[in-house]
């Protein structure tokens, strides 16, 4: 049994190290002349089609040779046998989102240490400590990314296909999950059949509301810069913004650490908006109060203009109502929005800065 243990480790390794050569050949022809031949065929789609591998799978490839020189000690860990090649595409990844800021030192202990599934969630807190902006940039352009497509077909019947941001994702797992069990030892249904079928009940007007539980430090809460990203269940870990936005008014159970990893709040508190303070809010500003939108109050979150985490209260004069879209606009986005003396609402849009990632997006500065 031992000989077959060290063959498939011996294996593995020779499938590491071809990867490798195949990434390097990868790199190099995407930059020869001889796709002429083939038309406007993108070297990607090349390697796709005749390499018989999906696009993110190439395209990985030919990243982990384009950022070689960054991964200089990493690969000599890989041909050692104390990494392998799946190691390598996640510090790769790392490599290209953070580039000049990526410290392969910073991490290479943490590749021997850890499988690379770990080590990639290890690596998306890195990225968030390293540049919280970018991070966040990206976790909003998910969220405008979000697309459902629904197809009839001539049955009556109907198909679902489409993508969802890492958040709206686990709010969605979160609430069907439960619906999904098993209902007892005779509930025959597969797994899928069961998730439709949750799918059909919550949308029938059932009562169950998304649980989500995010693990944060309170240094990611407060937003202190070279703080790591938050843990979300079913999905992966999320920057600071998106913390503040779900902690806003969502249905979300927090734990919290302190510096020192040691846990000291679970659970909620007053932070959150009460059935009365709801009421009230619902009457005042009876939808989303940015200016221009008619979403209805039912559509909207309670969102705190000074957070409750910057030390802001959770009562009216705090609180306005903002539809989904907005308030990510406020969290993610970079936008501002405040109450004037004379009661209205002003949006600002965040600073325009050179290579600033941020976009002001279709909505313009406005007073409602």
């Amino acid at each position: 049994m031992l000989e077959l243990e060290q063959e498939l480790i011996d294996v593995r390794h020779q499938i590491d190290l071809l990867e490798l050569r195949f990434s390097r050949l990868a790199l190099e022809f995407t930059m020869t002349d001889v796709l002429a031949r083939y038309g406007d065929a993108a070297p990607i789609d090349w390697l796709r089609f005749n390499c018989h591998m999906t696009g993110p799978a190439a395209y990985d490839r030919v990243n982990v040779a384009r950022q070689e020189a960054r991964l200089s000690e990493s690969i000599q860990s890989m041909q050692a046998g104390e990494i392998g090649f799946a190691h390598l595409l996640v510090l790769a990844r790392t490599a290209e989102h953070l580039d000049e800021k990526f410290d392969e030192k910073e991490l290479l202990q943490k590749a021997r240490e850890n499988s690379p599934g770990k080590l990639r969630d290890i690596c998306w807190k890195y990225w968030h400590a390293k540049d919280p902006e970018g991070f966040a940039y990206e976790q909003a352009q998910k969220i405008e990314d979000r697309r459902l497509r629904l197809s009839s077909w001539e049955d009556g019947g109907l198909t679902l296909s489409g993508v969802l941001d890492p958040v709206g994702g686990a709010a969605l797992r979160s609430a069907l999950e439960p619906l999904a069990k098993p209902l007892g030892p005779d509930d025959k249904r597969e797994r899928e059949q069961r998730l439709a079928d949750a799918l059909v009940e919550l949308a029938s007007g059932g009562e169950q509301k998304a649980q989500i539980q995010v693990t944060a430090t309170v240094e990611t809460l407060i937003g202190l810069a070279g703080s790591e990203a938050a843990d979300v269940d079913y999905t992966e870990p999320v920057s600071s913004e998106t913390v503040q936005r779900l902690a806003c008014d969502s249905n979300i159970t927090r734990v919290l650490f302190d510096s020192e990893s040691v846990v000291f709040d679970i659970g909620r508190n007053k932070r959150t908006v009460q059935p009365q303070q709801r009421r009230a809010l619902e009457a005042r500003d009876r939808g989303c109060v940015w200016p221009g939108c008619n979403r209805t109050s039912r559509w909207c979150a309670a969102h705190h203009l000074v957070h409750w985490a910057h030390g802001g209260k959770t009562d009216l004069e705090n609180l306005v109502l903002l539809c989904h879209r907005h308030h990510v606009k406020v969290h993610e986005h970079g936008w501002q929005i405040a109450r004037t003396g004379d009661r209205r609402i002003l949006t600002i849009p965040p600073p325009i800065r050179f290579n600033n990632p941020w976009r002001r997006g279709p909505d313009q500065p406005q007073v409602a």
